[in-house]
């Protein structure tokens, strides 16, 4: 299965637009937050690392099948999250065949999502991504790792991540506000420096998702 899978991403990049997901999970938390952040960093990474995603994201369910048929999946928000067993059973099996979900905690989802991830990884600890990590070097550099956007709790921002066979499948950012940094620039009145770094981030994302 995960050969099959992977052939069939290798193809699909190489020959045809490729389709990104957010994911609508159950619980209670806003998997709907930042509608524009998707659609805006689509936008900049096909402007600027010549990937050819679809424009409009897709919304997947965990438990679907579906799932398994992009290479990269977003989940936000900022309050609860509960994952079933079918959801669990389904987002392992995606991430053991080569997907890659990442996390964005929206401030105020991190007490919940900790031990919904450890449900499908219960034997792997979320390991904190040092800065030379590939993910925060190309196309482009964050010698620093992960980009600060908003602030909360005056502390700083921080990627985890799950690895399979050495590879990031999962990426966890905390105390970062990544997807608010994609968002139309009047959602959060941010400044064009903090929108381009958070945009720069996600392309990298991207990047190494395609590259890797």
């Amino acid at each position: 299965m995960k050969k099959i899978f992977l052939l069939f991403l290798l193809i699909s990049i190489s020959s045809f637009s490729q389709e990104i997901a957010l994911l609508k999970y159950s619980g209670g938390g806003d998997w709907y937050a930042n509608p524009t952040s998707l659609p805006n960093l689509i936008r900049f990474c096909n402007s600027n690392i010549n990937t050819r995603i679809k424009a409009k994201p897709s919304t997947v369910e965990p438990s679907n099948p579906d799932l398994l048929s992009y290479p990269f999946v977003h989940m936000t928000g900022h309050g609860n999250v509960v994952f079933s067993d079918a959801d669990v059973t389904n987002l392992r099996n995606y991430l053991n065949a080569g997907g890659f979900l990442h996390i964005d905690d929206n401030y105020g989802m991190d007490q919940y999502i900790r031990k919904e991830i450890k449900k499908i990884f219960p034997n792997n600890n979320l390991i904190e991504i040092p800065a030379n990590h590939p993910i925060f070097q190309k196309p482009f550099s964050f010698p620093n790792g992960l980009p600060k956007i908003h602030e909360h709790d005056g502390t700083r921002a921080q990627a985890f991540g799950i690895f399979i066979e050495n590879k990031l499948v999962l990426l966890y950012t905390y105390e970062c506000d990544l997807g608010d940094g994609w968002e139309d620039p009047e959602v959060h009145n941010d400044t064009s420096e903090a929108r381009d770094k958070a945009l720069k981030m996600g392309a990298n994302i991207i990047n190494y998702i395609f590259t890797n």
